[in-house]
């Protein structure tokens, strides 16, 4: 793997060039590497890479990309420690390694790019030119993969008694002898949800465009596939 060439990409893909951009390609470089994959984006190695990531800022982009670990793919796992580390997982070899972008490098910028003017752009600078002895901080140990958190079909559902909704791959919560979904057992990111209705709810990927008359009524009754529309 090309550093230059995957920080290039990365920072496309991202949106822009940043210090987050050059710490996480490095820690993605080493985290494959220490477990044995060095083309994780090729067919044959794709499957075998798992990674957890402990933040969501700009390393975390640089990560996804460098590696092609997908969230949806569910080969990528987000755990929100607010931590700047990854750990990375072979899953063929159960081989597993926690890099960790270290706060002494910070504070090692000056020294590893003197003259540089702006933090930003220091540190973008110092970080690609620091050793990963300096940079990163490496762990091995171990990292059990549950059934339930591995890529493919779903393997488990539950029904939240409460509200219904289907609960996928273990995450319901058992309080008091009924099954849950979390928003209903701890609260949600969300408030005061409620059924709405709108404009050409109707709407499909077939339809041919969506009307834009701003006076016009609508019938917001939600209608089953198989329903007669009533004529007007």
């Amino acid at each position: 793997m090309n550093f230059e060439k995957l920080l290039a990409s990365s920072a496309k893909a991202h949106g822009h060039l940043c210090p987050g951009q050059a710490v996480g390609v490095r820690m993605a470089m080493l985290g494959c590497r220490l477990i044995g994959i060095e083309e994780p984006t090729e067919h044959h190695q794709i499957k075998k890479l798992l990674i957890y990531v402990e933040m969501d800022r700009c390393a975390a982009d640089a990560i996804a990309h460098v590696t092609g670990v997908k969230l949806g793919r569910r080969s990528l796992k987000f755990t929100d420690y607010g931590i700047m580390a990854a750990t990375f997982v072979n899953m063929e070899t159960g081989s597993a390694f926690r890099v960790l972008s270290t706060e002494e490098a910070r504070d090692l910028v000056p020294l590893y790019a003197p003259g540089i003017k702006g933090k930003a752009s220091q540190q973008l600078e110092a970080y690609q030119r620091m050793p990963d002895s300096v940079f990163i901080s490496r762990s091995a140990g171990s990292s059990p993969v549950k059934d339930c958190d591995l890529p493919g079909p779903t393997r488990y559902k539950a029904i939240c008694s409460r509200c219904g909704q289907v609960v996928r791959d273990r995450r319901e919560v058992l309080m008091d002898g009924e099954v849950l979904c979390k928003p209903c057992a701890h609260g949600a990111y969300f408030n005061e949800a409620k059924e709405i209705t709108w404009p050409e709810m109707n709407w499909t990927p077939d339809s041919t465009g969506i009307s834009r008359e701003p006076h016009r009524k609508h019938d917001h009754r939600i209608l089953h596939p198989h329903a007669e529309i009533p004529s007007h």
